[in-house]
């Protein structure tokens, strides 16, 4: 077991900060209260003990290191089944760690490109800009004097990042054999995500082809910038991409110096938001405000500019559809609807009692809409709905999972810069014009445009079509016929057998009552 030194580590620092009193289901296990209990002695006066437990887990993630840092952040956004303060907490998490000297940025640059760093740029700075769990970015400028940055994965961290997965997958199913009602707590299914999301920022090229996606969505916006991607020196372990200026949208102060519409700010984001989902289908789904800075050229048309494209949410035509169709019926206080659109796009199962569905919705969404729509959380509203579908079997579905973290992201984000932020009055207009646009005739056109290419190419296949389908109509109808047949046969088969036996019971029963009368009488 190779990974085993790194699974002590991971249970001693679990005890430490009494990790299985998170849950009632862990805190159920008395065989693990007595295995931590005794792990944790070394600590038994330490102060980490009167920590809350939600900064418990956030201080035992920050003492793992940065792999388990990241998997922390990746946890916060599964809110259908975090409770809320821990999920507030590890939204918390810095994924700020010091940066690597060796190899050195010179000869990283020189064993991808396979030749001297000097035929590509001008100048690039040995120290790093920025540096992260993943990869770290350093300041370069190309031969025609134009700012760049490269980013560069860190060495050996795919090979890191694969062991502690390993380790994560290994007490995952510990926890569901073991733990009372682990099951419940889904931890294989939390790690496969962690997996698919962290080996993706591995592949600086995907990366890159986000980021060149992203742009040419918002191509002479003036809501949003992406910076350029150099192709001809990015690789799979380096990616070379222009150089932005701006104010981090964190940095406040500095934003109100220099007199930036904050308001205007706010409600640029969320049309960002929106305009991404509905409208391209293709949005930034790691929109914390470390990747995000706010161009303040025109400060009262402020644009933001975003960087580090590495997870990507898509929606398809029909989630786009039905997504919109649900916030709509919320917005209305249409339970019933919100409840058949659920069952309609295959949300939870066909089998769903419309009606209870319905029902538990009401209960959710009623007490919320208490409050004045200003100051209802859209983002919280949204983990209350998926939360409450979960208890009707509704399944995770990973590109809603990015979606509510970049909603709650942006919602953050908005009223962290204008408090007074009302997502709704803003989010209920672009969706209804977004509604309204998909009936109208000349949308219906474009997608009839767009389809009409694929019929005129399927149209001279059309009469083999038509035969295939009446021939496989035909065998399927005698295969059904073939198989009715023999279950016929089959339940004569049964009926004969019951009866020989009922027959033969029958028989015994009769000998054995003359046996005993023979051995009654003859006495």
């Amino acid at each position: 077991m190779s990974h085993l030194p790194r699974l002590i580590r991971i249970i001693s620092v679990a005890a430490k900060y009494r990790l299985h009193h998170l849950s009632p289901l862990t805190a159920k296990s008395i065989p693990l209260r007595l295995v931590m209990g005794l792990l944790a002695l070394p600590w038994a006066f330490s102060s980490v003990r009167k920590l809350p437990a939600p900064v418990r887990l956030r201080s035992a993630l920050e003492e793992l290191g940065p792999i388990y840092i990241k998997f922390g952040q990746l946890l916060s956004t599964r809110r259908d089944f975090l409770p809320y303060e821990v999920s507030e907490a590890l939204q918390s998490l810095q994924d700020k760690v010091p940066g690597f000297k060796e190899p050195g940025i010179l000869q990283v640059i020189e064993q991808t490109l396979e030749s001297p760093w000097q035929s590509h740029f001008a100048s690039v700075e040995t120290d790093a800009l920025a540096s992260a769990s993943i990869a770290q970015v350093h300041a370069a400028t190309l031969p025609d004097g134009t700012a760049v940055v490269i980013k560069v994965l860190r060495p050996g961290i795919g090979e890191i990042i694969r062991q502690d997965i390993a380790v994560l997958k290994w007490i995952a199913r510990l926890v569901e054999r073991y733990v009372p009602d682990g099951r419940r707590l889904r931890p294989r299914e939390v790690i496969d995500d962690y997996e698919h999301v962290i080996l993706n920022e591995l592949n600086l090229t995907a990366e890159g082809a986000n980021t060149t996606l992203l742009k040419r969505n918002f191509e002479n916006s003036p809501l949003l910038y992406v910076p350029r991607v150099y192709w001809d020196i990015s690789r799979d372990n380096m990616l070379v991409t222009e150089r932005i200026h701006g104010i981090p949208v964190s940095n406040i102060d500095t934003l109100r110096e220099r007199g930036v519409d904050l308001k205007k700010l706010a409600e640029t984001g969320v049309e960002i938001f929106f305009t991404q989902v509905f409208e391209h289908s293709f949005f930034h789904a790691d929109m914390h405000p470390g990747n995000i800075f706010v161009d303040a050229d025109n400060p009262l048309n402020p644009r933001y500019i975003a960087i580090d494209c590495a997870i990507i949410g898509s929606l398809s035509r029909d989630d786009q559809q039905y997504l919109a169709r649900n916030l709509l019926a919320i917005f209305k206080r249409d339970y019933r609807k919100v409840a058949e659109l659920h069952v309609e796009c295959g949300w939870v199962p066909k089998n769903t009692k419309v009606v209870e569905f319905e029902a538990a919705m009401r209960t959710v969404c009623e007490p919320i809409f208490e409050k004045p729509l200003k100051d209802i959380s859209f983002g919280y509203l949204l983990v209350q709905l998926f939360r409450t579908a979960g208890r009707f079997n509704m399944e995770v579905q990973p590109s809603l999972v990015l979606l509510q973290k970049t909603l709650l992201n942006v919602e953050g984000l908005g009223r962290q810069l204008y408090p007074e932020l009302d997502l709704w009055q803003t989010a209920l207009p672009f969706l209804e014009r977004w509604n309204r646009k998909r009936m109208q005739p000349s949308w219906l056109w474009k997608q009839l445009k767009q389809n009409v290419p694929d019929w005129v190419e399927q149209a001279p296949h059309l009469p083999q079509l038509v035969l295939d389908s009446l021939n496989q109509h035909k065998q399927v109808e005698a295969l059904n016929n073939t198989l009715s047949h023999v279950l016929t046969e089959q339940r004569a088969r049964e009926e004969r057998q019951r009866r020989s036996e009922r027959r033969a019971m029958f028989a015994i029963i009769v000998m054995a009552g003359a046996l005993l009368a023979a051995l009654y009488f003859g006495r």
